[in-house]
Order: C-alpha cells, then structure tokens, then sequence
C-alpha cells in the first residue's frame, strides 16, 4: 500500500533536506508531498532546485545512493503565506495513497515511526492513527507550558468529540486515504488539529494511538506555535463540535 506523506514546509532551510533523507529511509513506498506555504528564508529556492534535481538525478538529488523504497515526490506552491492548515489542505488534494500522515518539515519527529503508524490501518483495526507523544513521555521533556497546554487542550477536544485521545495535537495523524481526502477542511492556521479531529469524530471512523518518538525544539531554534494559539485551537474544537 502506497503511503502518501504529506510536508507543509515554512523557513525550514536548515531541516528539509536531513527530514527528506530520513523519510527515504523508510521501506515503505511512498508519494511525498511537500507545500511550500510562501517560505521567506532560502526554502522556496532550495525545493526549487529539489524539484529540478529530482526529475534529472533522483536520489543523488538528496545525496543518495538508493533508496529503501520507491518513493515520488510532488510540490506544491502557496503564492501567499496561508497557514500550515492550508498547505496540508492542498497536500492532501494532491495525495493518491492508500494511507495518508501529516509530517512536519523540522525534525522534532522521527520518520523511523511509520511503520507503527500505518500497521493499524493495514492490519484492519484502525481507520485512524494518532502518534501520541506522551505515551512515551517525550512531550515532557520541552517546555512545560506547551506540555500542560496541550494536556489541557487534549482534555477539552476530548470532551467534545467523546474520544480518548492523550495527544489531539500530535503532528503525526495517520489515516486512509479516501479519509483524508474526503474531509472537507476549513482551518488555514492552529485550528487544524482540533478540525480534523472532531471530523474523524463525527464520522464515527475507528480511531487508535501509538506512541512516537518527539524531540521538541525551542523558539529560537524556529518552533512556531505560541500559547496565544491556544485560543485559536479552543475556538476551533467548539466550532468544529457542532459545525462544518
């Protein structure tokens, strides 16, 4: 089964191509993704020159010798910056794989976990994955704001959508394709994550978490996410409760 990885991508220069090398490590066959939401830092140049490099060299494009798998990637352009709930929306609208996850273009997460991620589906128990970091406990050891916020927006999401989730804002949300592709998503920023989750909710889709790796990094380093999102993501699991 082919797994479609979708790659929103904003000023991750310094990431990108290190992420890509990890996702070719996988011995999965694959369709990637990758949405560059308007980058400003030298990204938009590099994947660019990915894609030119791509079409000629392969995987010498990304410093390979071979890959683990067969793997194709597609890119996609946002004219304006939109928000990562916008690129995995176009990501998505581009995808043809049977199974479908949402990948980050920093590093705080290891593509090492997909094949935990997609087992689920493939066996036939879940028609959703969740990779929840606290099952391993990782979310713990960044910031303690981010940790207890998202403990308490988990909780909050939680009581709406009637499932048992640790994690609702992991990156790492894995699901079939034809369930991916027929969510109508309306969040271009942070309200993503409680978007997406209430729709698998309310359509009554199977739902399991597996625990991931996660290796958090700080402001400076370029995590973007800030706690006044948090409104942002409350506002959303309510809306996205009772509405479309």
């Amino acid at each position: 089964m082919i797994l479609s990885v979708v790659i929103p991508v904003y000023n991750e220069k310094g990431t990108l191509e290190e992420l890509l090398r990890r996702v070719a490590a996988v011995p999965i066959p694959k369709q990637v993704v990758l949405v560059d939401d308007c980058s400003t830092d030298g990204t938009r140049e590099r994947l660019h020159a990915l894609a030119e490099g791509w079409k000629t060299r392969g995987p010498a494009a990304l410093g390979l010798a071979a890959l683990a798998a067969p793997m194709e990637l597609t890119f996609a352009w946002h004219e304006k910056n939109a928000g990562k709930g916008a690129a995995v929306r176009t990501g998505i609208a581009r995808t043809t794989g049977g199974i479908v996850i949402v990948q980050d273009a920093d590093l705080e997460y290891d593509p090492a976990d997909y094949p935990a991620l997609v087992a689920p589906i493939e066996g036939g128990a879940a028609d959703v994955v969740y990779g929840s970091r606290h099952l391993k406990g990782d979310l713990q050891k960044g910031y303690f704001s981010n940790y207890f916020g998202n403990r308490f927006l988990t909780f909050v999401s939680n009581r709406f959508t009637g499932l048992g989730l640790t994690d609702m804002e992991t990156c790492y949300k894995t699901m079939r394709g034809e369930i991916a592709r027929g969510i109508t998503l309306r969040s271009n920023r942070f309200g993503f994550d409680p978007e997406i989750t209430a729709k698998i909710a309310r359509g009554k889709h199977r739902v399991v978490e597996v625990p991931v790796s996660y290796v958090g990094r700080t402001f400076e380093e370029g995590k973007k996410i800030r706690w006044q999102d948090g409104f942002t993501v409350v506002r959303a699991i309510v809306r996205y409760a009772f509405f479309d």
